[in-house]
């Protein structure tokens, strides 16, 4: 069974020291010494949980939590927080920058693992984040397209999947396709992103879908720049052979062996410039069927309705 994994924050290495006595035996712990190194540890290996100083040099555990808080692939890393006994104002800046939990100094190793415990349980049960690439799931999509309705403003919503990734998973097995979820998420996110700004919302609905916002001016370019960059990721994801064939041989959904083309992906795209959009159903009844639109094309694409209604 994997083990979670903890990072732990703090620039005194004999707090560093007992927090790996405490925690080892449990979790696969990994270490920082201040918040700036924490936050770039965090954007190599996710953790299950963080556990942080208050007071440290470079940047101490309030700016450290908010800047992990305000991005949207960490901000639901549950974070505890280590402050010195009667620091309230600690306390109280750990709270407002999003601290889960927090403990005193000293403190008593069994009462930090209950914590612990707990707080991953909580996280647990009520995460709405892909396990798989942590990208918020359904309910998170839902709120962010009602934010977008109510505001009125010109936005557009890229629905995206894989083409024939049924068969690559029969192929090459579960490993492999998960590998090409996530890295399709990577490339969603940075592409999105670097047009949209750091904030521009990206869903996992689940499997090989999933969701991206950004104002309907730059959409069509987001499309082009994510069609290009999986494209130009293909070769990774396939055999020498494979790739050089330019398809594989797997068997259909009745089991019969066929050959499947290469991966590809496809995007439909809604926007409120051409339809009135009242409420979320509509965007999901409009995308699903640009997607399979999208699909019925050979390769990579994306097609936008422009249909006035």
């Amino acid at each position: 069974m994997k083990r979670p994994k903890i990072l732990t924050v703090d620039d005194d290495p004999d707090i560093l020291d007992v927090l790996d006595l405490t925690l080892s035996e449990f979790y696969d712990i990994f270490q920082a010494n201040n918040g700036e190194e924490g936050l770039k540890a965090v954007q190599k290996t996710i953790p299950d949980l963080i556990i942080c100083d208050y007071m440290m040099p470079v940047m101490n555990g309030r700016e450290f939590c908010r800047a992990l808080k305000q991005d949207i692939l960490l901000r639901h890393i549950p974070v505890i927080m280590l402050t010195g006994k009667g620091e309230t104002q600690d306390r109280i800046g750990g709270i407002e920058a999003g601290v889960d939990d927090y403990i005193v100094k000293p403190f008593a190793p069994d009462e930090l693992l209950a914590r612990i415990k707990m707080i991953m349980r909580r996280t647990t049960q009520s995460l709405d984040a892909s396990p798989l690439t942590h990208l918020p799931g359904n309910t998170s999509i839902m709120e962010a397209l009602q934010i977008n309705i109510a505001q009125d403003e010109p936005f557009a919503i890229g629905y995206a999947d894989l083409d024939k990734f049924k068969a690559y998973n029969d192929k090459y097995g579960f490993e492999k396709g998960d590998e090409v979820i996530k890295e399709t998420a990577r490339i969603i996110i940075r592409c999105a992103r670097d047009a949209g700004g750091p904030n521009t919302f990206v869903g996992h609905i689940g499997g090989d879908d999933f969701v991206f916002i950004t104002p309907d001016s730059i959409m069509d370019n987001v499309c082009k720049v994510i069609i290009k960059e999986f494209d130009a990721k293909i070769p990774d994801f396939y055999t020498k052979e494979d790739y050089e064939r330019g398809y594989i041989i797997a068997k259909d959904r009745q089991g019969v062996e066929q050959n499947f083309g290469l991966l590809a992906i496809s995007i439909g795209i809604v926007s409120n410039k051409t339809h009135s959009i009242e409420h979320v159903a509509q965007v999901g009844e409009i995308g699903a069927e640009l997607k399979k639109f999208a699909k019925s094309s050979d390769g990579s694409n994306f097609v936008r309705d422009q249909r006035k209604i």
